[in-house]
């Protein structure tokens, strides 16, 4: 099969590798002022992997559009639009669009899936793809288990199919929503966790994974989901490789902002607060987390003072 990634980075250039590596006939886009796509295509490696000959390279939109049926994208969130907006010039009617991304438009609340089909037009074939995974231990062989999700199951199993392998093994998502806002939320929950390593404060980590799927569950309860998607994959299932490991972006972002230390890697959860201050208060959600990481992020507020506020609210029934 033919598949085209979009995006360059860790995470796109890891799904063009695995691609490639499980037999699909592989090309990978970059923008062409881009420094990982131009590293690439001097070296065919990054700090992470070195890409198999087959995999072709291209930094022409149309190129890879037109190579494949079915195109994984994988890019900061907040650049989602975009590239829709330049995809949508190709008149991509027949393709299957695979959302390999966690986060939420940070300036209109909207699911990724949502802002695809708003430039790509609502007959859009769209899938996501979440879940727990970092780029360095699949390339150490070390397993995992992800979600892809749709509106149509025959599209999905057809996705897991032609993805499944040993190093990934996929369920099949049945609530688009919850596993939308999920993923995302999980990357500010793990930004409170980082926050917590810097403060020294790390066992209170256990509290913030109950609290945190507790108030993403509501959200997503009130945004038309199943709220025990909050407990699966895409979101509970991640806090492992979010709030413990030393490859995740947004523990390590946390972590280094509350010591005032510069953190030069992409955080998805910065932006994702914002979506999520804003979601509650439009679905009239409780989510003390998600906003007391909003209010040290954006606001400017202590750390210390605002997580310990945080978790000496006024007792109340757990349930």
């Amino acid at each position: 099969m033919r598949v085209s990634v979009i995006g360059c980075g860790r995470w796109g250039t890891f799904l063009a590798w695995y691609s490639a590596r499980i037999g699909h006939d592989v090309m990978l886009y970059g923008r062409q002022d881009s420094v990982s796509y131009n590293k690439l295509l001097k070296d065919r490696k990054n700090e992470y992997l070195e890409l198999p000959d087959s995999v072709k390279l291209t930094c022409s939109i149309s190129c890879v559009i037109e190579h494949a049926d079915f195109i994984i994208i994988a890019i900061g969130a907040q650049q989602l639009r975009s590239l829709a907006r330049e995809i949508a010039l190709l008149n991509p009617a027949q393709k299957v669009f695979i959302l390999c991304m966690k986060g939420i438009e940070a300036n209109t609340g909207k699911r990724l899936s949502q802002v695809l089909s708003e430039e790509l037009g609502p007959s859009t074939r769209i899938a996501l793809w979440v879940g727990p995974g970092h780029v360095q231990q699949f390339l150490n062989n070390i397993p995992s288990c992800m979600v892809i999700g749709s509106q149509n199951i025959e599209l999905t199993k057809k996705i897991v199919d032609e993805f499944g392998s040993e190093l990934i093994r996929f369920y099949y998502g049945q609530d688009i929503i919850g596993n939308e806002v999920g993923a995302a939320a999980k990357n500010v929950i793990g930004i409170a966790g980082g926050m917590l390593d810097g403060l020294g404060v790390s066992g209170l980590k256990g509290a913030l994974m109950a609290r945190g799927a507790r108030e993403v569950s509501r959200l997503i309860r009130a945004m038309g989901g199943n709220e025990l998607t909050a407990y699966g994959l895409c979101h509970l299932g991640d806090y492992e490789a979010t709030l413990f490991s030393q490859y995740s972006h947004n523990r390590m972002f946390g972590k280094t902002f509350v010591k005032g230390e510069k953190f030069d890697k992409l955080a998805e959860g910065v932006s994702t607060a914002e979506a999520l201050v804003m979601l509650s208060k439009l679905y009239e959600v409780d989510m003390p987390i998600c906003s007391a990481v909003y209010s040290i992020v954006k606001e400017g507020n202590d750390p210390k003072e605002v997580l310990t506020e945080l978790f000496m609210r006024r007792t109340k029934f757990e349930f």
